[in-house]
């Protein structure tokens, strides 16, 4: 019989959501018909607009016809698809050959993961989304450096702070902590990465909950990204493709190898080597997503869960506890210095019945918070903001 693969002996023996889901199991065991209502849910929950289901079934039905039947399509993604991309997201600031479709911005990045290969240094941010370490270390990944991004310094440290790597992982707005990088940040990051030769994994996936004018929605925002940044993006969120599974890669042709030769090949290479492209049907989801008389209720839904997250905020401000984040995403990130992550979890948990989500599950410099996600219902929002009310006592 074959021997493990011995990267599985460096993952963290649990992951985090499967704890939490069986914390709550455990929870209703012993507390059988008790509701709890869900804040460490980073899945939607608001139903796709009328509008555009019936454009996907208008797709579906048309499979039955010679006419419409399609099967493989483009690897990279339709052409149209690609287009209403480039016109939609960056104002034609990129070209849709260098945008690659996929299945999600999780999948996009375990495959960038292939391309980058196992002898790069990686930095992330700490916090951050676990697959950037976990899928590293999947490829053989031995070296990770951990950056601190915490309150005390503005959730990004100083440029000088910053330390040797090949490859360094950006989330703006970030998922865990709800904040966004200013265009100030990320222009010196940029100027860092060309200066040091590093290159940027940009994951913009929550960049359409942005409010703030004057933040980026994407790095290719920023003056000479194109030189060293990959952006990473997803219709999941914005549009509540969870389920439908939509997003997309953006690889500059002016990204190149030490050795001068263009990344953008060797992208295509993988992706048309282990992918078949997204979905006909998700692609046709995304098509008619982006036309203008069915845009308006993505961002009617995306007012939605910022208005669940200023009614959360809202609720803890009237405390004494820290809150951070919420403005240009979801999420809002709690702290409570004498207390651990996962203390603090059962405390919620057990008092008052709520779901969070331990922040040492994003790094260990998540220590002491808890992640709040406003993708709930309305009902249960206000019911858990009537809850959090109550807290002050112990921050």
């Amino acid at each position: 019989m074959i021997k493990r693969n011995d990267v599985f002996t460096r993952l963290s023996s649990n992951y985090l959501f499967p704890q939490i889901q069986a914390c709550k199991d455990e929870f209703l065991k012993s507390n059988p018909g008790v509701k709890l209502i869900n804040l460490g849910i980073g899945d939607t929950t608001v139903p796709l607009s009328n509008e555009l289901t019936d454009k996907v079934k208008e797709y579906v039905e048309g499979l039955n016809q010679n006419q419409f039947y399609s099967g493989y399509g483009p690897e990279q993604g339709i052409v149209a698809l690609r287009e209403k991309i480039a016109n939609t997201f960056y104002n034609d600031l990129i070209n849709p050959e260098e945008i690659f479709i996929s299945d999600g911005a999780k999948c996009d990045i375990g495959r960038l993961q292939i391309l980058l290969g196992p002898y790069c240094v990686i930095g992330v941010q700490d916090p951050t989304y676990p697959v950037y370490v976990d899928g590293s270390i999947l490829q053989g990944v031995r070296e990770i450096k951990y950056i601190p991004c915490i309150p005390e310094n503005n959730f990004f440290p100083p440029i000088k702070d910053l330390p040797n790597v090949d490859v360094l992982y950006l989330c703006s707005p970030n998922n865990p902590t709800g904040t966004a990088l200013t265009r100030q940040q990320l222009q010196d990051i940029v100027n860092w990465a060309i200066q040091t030769k590093t290159l940027l994994v940009y994951d913009a996936a929550y960049a359409s909950f942005i409010q703030d004018p004057q933040t980026p929605k994407s790095i290719y925002e920023i003056d000479g990204s194109k030189l060293v940044a990959i952006e990473i993006n997803s219709f999941s969120k914005m549009a509540g493709f969870t389920g439908i599974r939509l997003g997309w890669s953006v690889v500059p042709k002016h990204l190149l190898y030490d050795n001068g030769l263009c990344l953008w090949q060797d992208w295509k290479r993988t992706v048309c080597t282990i992918f078949n492209g997204a979905s006909n049907i998700a692609q046709a989801a995304g098509l008619a997503l982006l036309e203008e008389n069915i845009f308006h209720c993505m961002n009617k839904t995306i007012s939605y869960y910022l208005e669940n997250t200023n009614i959360l905020k809202s609720a803890i401000l009237h405390t004494e506890i820290e809150v951070y984040g919420g403005r240009d995403a979801p999420y809002l990130w709690i702290r409570n210095k004498r207390i651990s992550s996962w203390n603090y979890f059962h405390y919620f948990l057990n008092e008052y019945h709520l779901i969070t989500t331990p922040g040492i599950g994003f790094g260990s410099s998540g220590e002491n918070f808890l992640r709040l996600s406003a993708f709930g219902k309305r009902e249960d929002v206000l019911e858990a903001a009537k809850k959090l009310s109550f807290q002050a006592q112990l921050a």
